[in-house]
């Protein structure tokens, strides 16, 4: 019930497209735009060209950012973040999190989902492209990427319990944690770095966890 609410919600948010072509991809974009393409039938036998174009750094702190769906280059629709589209055949999904894109995927009437193709210049693009020239390493990056989030979960958590039993109030009921590794300010401060390198990696493959990328959103 709660998802169908929400689902709804969502639909509601879209709004009509004015028509206006969608601008090429610039090299200078590649750290706030996010686009991404898909093809479907259009129903007199041809296929038509569905992109989604989000600016997401440019207005993120506003909690403003918005999804544009364009159709064989026009702007058939937009919408606020999370962004769901109705397209032939099922829906468009937008979502994103602290560190870029949590899905942009194509969902079947069905239930089957397809995740959409990031735009060559992209970010994103360039990650899938990085991947499919140098898959081995590619597959290595990416277990990196989770080690790092392991590591930093299991050390600043119990970093932070410690915190918060130190005070008295809270000792009484809990009694004092002591944090198995004690990290200096700089060893903290290298290991959020890596977070945010790690999660930003993840996201530019839309890898989503809530354990793992949850912090993000």
């Amino acid at each position: 019930m709660f998802e169908e609410r929400r689902h709804r919600r969502a639909v509601r948010r879209v709004e009509p497209g004015d028509g206006r072509p969608l601008k090429p991809f610039r090299w200078w974009q590649t750290m706030f735009r996010g686009l991404f393409h898909l093809r479907l039938p259009d129903g007199d036998g041809g296929r038509a060209r569905y992109s989604v174009d989000v600016r997401h750094w440019m207005n993120q702190s506003s909690g403003d950012v918005r999804a544009h769906l364009y159709r064989d280059g026009r702007l058939h629709a937009e919408s606020k973040l999370p962004a769901l589209f109705p397209v032939p055949g099922g829906t468009v999904e937008v979502r994103m999190s602290g560190f870029g894109f949590k899905r942009c995927h194509y969902v079947t009437d069905t239930g089957s989902e397809h995740q959409l193709v990031p735009d060559p210049a992209s970010a994103e693009g360039r990650r899938a492209r990085f991947g499919r020239t140098h898959p081995l390493l590619s597959r290595a990056i990416g277990v990196l990427s989770v080690c790092v989030l392991l590591t930093a979960l299991s050390v600043l958590i119990p970093q932070l319990l410690e915190q918060l039993t130190a005070s008295k109030a809270v000792a009484r009921h809990t009694g004092t944690l002591s944090a198995p590794v004690d990290l200096s300010l700089w060893g903290n401060v290298a290991l959020t770095l890596a977070t945010l390198v790690a999660s930003t990696e993840r996201a530019l493959r839309l890898r989503f966890n809530w354990l793992l990328d949850g912090g993000g959103g």
